[in-house]
Parts: C-alpha cells; structure tokens; sequence
C-alpha cells in the first residue's frame, strides 16, 4: 500500500493550493480516504473524508466552505482543493485510508491505518 502526496508549498494568506495524492497497492475505488493534518506541537488533525465513490464528503469545521476534497478511482488519486488559505492552515497535510496492517491511529472520530508520508502547507506573507 502506497499514497503520496504532492501539492504543499508557500501560499500568502488568502490563496490557493491543491493537493494531490496518488494511491497504488490496495482497491482504491472501495476504500474511504481522508486527508489529516499536524502542526508543530499540536495535535494530529482530521481535516476531510471521502466516501468510496465519492457521494459522500465530510468537513472539520476549521476548514468547511473552504477546502474541497475529491477523488478520482480511475486514476487512484484523491485531492484536497484549498482556498482562502489561514495562517493557521499552516501543517503537515497527509492522505490516509483505514486499509492495511499498520496499529490503528485516530483524531477524534476519524482513524487511518496507512498513510504517505505528507506534503507541507506554509501560509505566510
């Protein structure tokens, strides 16, 4: 099982990015995916779900009406459009799904069990 991300960079305040996430070894098309995130020195973060056809979406409220995540199972991507980007957006941003072997980890209702290793988001003037 494999994701990774691609996207991240340094955004001003009020701007834009994508984040992409590329997923191979498992059935992408029947597996929820999520995006999470972790800042230095706070808790890890979930930050939006997807359900496997993609009907179904969901939101933290630190990022509802701003972020907007989608996937495509013909390619085995999932993404996280992300607009009027906050200071305090600023985090490691990872994909993740429950499938695989790996010790059960959590933020708040949310857990994953396989994740990639991340794509950093800076925003700052």
């Amino acid at each position: 099982v494999q994701l990774v991300e691609s996207g991240g960079g340094l955004v001003q305040p009020g701007g834009s990015l994508r984040l992409s996430c590329a997923a191979s070894g498992f059935a992408f098309n029947m597996n929820s995916m999520y995006w999470f995130r972790q800042a230095p020195g706070k808790e890890l973060e979930w930050v939006s779900s997807i359900s496997f056809g993609g009907r179904n979406t969901a939101y933290a409220d630190s990022v509802k009406d701003r972020f907007t995540i989608s996937r495509d199972n013909a390619k085995s991507t999932v993404s996280l459009q992300m607009d009027s980007l906050e200071s305090e957006d600023t985090a490691l941003y990872f994909c993740a799904t429950n499938f695989g072997n790996m010790k059960e980890k959590c933020a708040g209702n949310y857990c994953y069990r396989t994740r990639g290793q991340g794509t950093q988001v800076t925003v700052s003037s």
